[in-house]
């Protein structure tokens, strides 16, 4: 694609790094930016298109499929569909069993079932053509087109600051204000001296607060990170079918090897962010005495 622009190898990396920004520009009002710079004086409340269309549409399949199977199912010999969505029930709810204490939540299950699938397909995505959907997208008069929502920080730390939400939201329910604020001032320096306490606890609120703090930041920069750099390797590799046979050729083995490899990677990626969720809500049910 590179070579049929006219576009250089870094103008060819930008332009597949751009989200379809749509915002409001300091000088020509509520628009669609048009190169990277626009994008960026759009500001903070600026929307990445791509990324929402392309997380709400695998939100849209994943459900589907689920619903689909769930109306259709037989307590017979099940067909190959229903076969896969009960073993990954079952693989999602022996994890569940395993990592999380906290007594019966209803929650819990259907949670990490939603996070797994959804972030395993947008992570899946990854895996086009990085050249296919923009080409198809540019012919329709679309400028940029980015299709892969988890090499999109704001949809990593929204899925991230939804269960941050829900740490919150239980470590108050199960404790109550006073038991979280405890739990948050209380460790890990403890004493039983009544002078000493007040002292202890900014120290121990800087310490758990930066703790609490951290999980939705490594929960959305692991996932970008991991996803970004494989987005920029696929890249990268088709830039060399545009540096001569030889480098194609290169380039076509190389990115079938690393095709095969990022599958383990996408697969990782969704498993880590459930797993994750479950332990830092099986802590927040937890009671501290």
């Amino acid at each position: 694609m590179a070579a049929e622009t006219g576009l250089t190898a870094g103008e060819y990396i930008k332009h597949h790094l751009t989200n379809l920004t749509f915002g409001l520009h300091p000088e020509h009002g509520w628009s669609l930016a048009h190169d990277a710079e626009e994008a960026a004086a759009m500001g903070f409340w600026a929307i990445h298109l791509d990324s929402m269309f392309w997380s709400l549409l695998l939100g849209l399949v994943f459900v589907g499929l689920f619903r689909k199977v769930a109306r259709e199912v037989t307590s017979g010999v099940p067909g190959p569909l229903q076969n896969f969505v009960e073993v990954l029930v079952e693989f999602v709810e022996s994890n569940v069993k395993g990592s999380f204490s906290g007594g019966p939540n209803p929650l819990i299950a259907p949670l990490a079932l939603t996070i797994f699938v959804w972030v395993f397909l947008m992570n899946l995505m990854d895996l086009i053509p990085v050249d296919l959907i923009p080409w198809i997208a540019t012919h329709l008069g679309i400028h940029f087109q980015r299709v892969v929502p988890s090499t999109d920080p704001n949809i990593t730390f929204g899925l991230s600051l939804t269960v941050f939400a829900l740490i919150v939201y239980y470590s108050v329910k199960i404790k109550g204000v006073g038991g979280f604020v405890g739990e948050l001032t209380g460790m890990p320096f403890q004493t039983s001296n009544p002078l000493l306490k007040p002292l202890f606890m900014p120290v121990n609120l800087l310490l758990e607060g930066v703790n609490l703090l951290a999980k939705p930041f490594s929960l959305s920069l692991r996932l970008f990170g991991n996803l970004y750099a494989g987005e920029m390797i696929f890249i990268l590799i088709a830039l060399m079918y545009s540096a001569g046979v030889g480098l194609a050729v290169f380039g076509g083995v190389l990115q079938w090897v690393w095709a095969v490899f990022h599958i383990l990677v996408i697969t990782l990626q969704a498993f880590i962010f459930m797993v994750l969720t479950i332990v830092y809500l099986d802590m927040a049910h937890a009671e501290h005495h």
